[in-house]
């Protein structure tokens, strides 16, 4: 049984969510939260396995709420729910922490496979999408003043430094958007062999899933915006 908690400002999104769910055998409800502060005290106490975040709620946002919820290392992973005129706001939450992003308008169907996904640690949003969000606003975050070492020679940076060659080409086609059937049939792997590989790469690099793996690859510049 997957658990829930869902966090939405809207009752009535919060109501037709939970009679989505609560439809489905593998899955259920455990709350509801209006507002992001609502949302870490109740996956605090509740130890939801996937929160389903809206973005814009009142007072603490989305993307706070899931930073401070990714920072306590508990199991719990963050589904962001977005709008296609607002993907300045995902990705911020994906750096954030969140395992994914969907679309509010999307198909009963794709919101149930994103939270069965990422309940089990797979990225909700497509590679390729991820890609196209990426590119379209890694140029425009802030950066820190320890960033430009790391931009002008990535392969210093500690998360880097543990992994093989072989793992730092999975890495870079990762945030190319590659699939882990791409990466076999391109580099002449087994799928399971890619599968292993992906697998060190995140635990060598402390991501949390693929997404942040992806996030990783341009915040080292193995992968430049198009």
């Amino acid at each position: 049984m997957t658990t829930v908690l869902i966090a939405d400002d809207q009752p009535l999104q919060r109501f037709g969510f939970r009679m989505l769910l609560e439809s489905q055998d593998d899955l259920t409800v455990l709350g509801e939260a209006a507002n992001g502060t609502e949302a870490i005290r109740m996956t605090a106490e509740l130890h939801p396995d996937v929160v389903l975040m809206d973005i814009r709620m009142p007072g603490l946002d989305g993307i706070e709420a899931t930073r401070r919820i990714a920072a306590t290392g508990d199991r719990t992973r963050v589904l962001i729910l977005t709008t296609f005129d607002l993907d300045e706001y995902a990705y911020a939450g994906l750096r954030a922490g969140a395992s994914g992003f969907l679309v509010k308008d999307a198909q009963p169907e794709e919101l149930l496979s994103g939270i069965r996904n990422v309940a089990t640690g797979d990225a909700v949003v497509a590679p390729g999408l991820t890609r196209r969000l990426l590119d379209a606003y890694a140029q425009h975050l802030p950066t820190t003043t320890a960033e430009p070492a790391l931009t002008d020679a990535p392969h210093i940076d500690t998360r880097l430094s543990s992994l093989t060659e072989r793992e730092r080409e999975i890495l870079t086609v990762i945030g190319m958007g590659w699939t882990n059937t791409e990466i076999a049939t391109r580099l002449h792997l087994a799928e399971s062999t890619v599968k292993t590989h992906v697998g060190r790469i995140l635990a060598k690099t402390g991501s949390r899933d693929r997404i942040q793996a992806v996030i990783l690859a341009y915040d080292t510049k193995l992968v430049e915006p198009s």
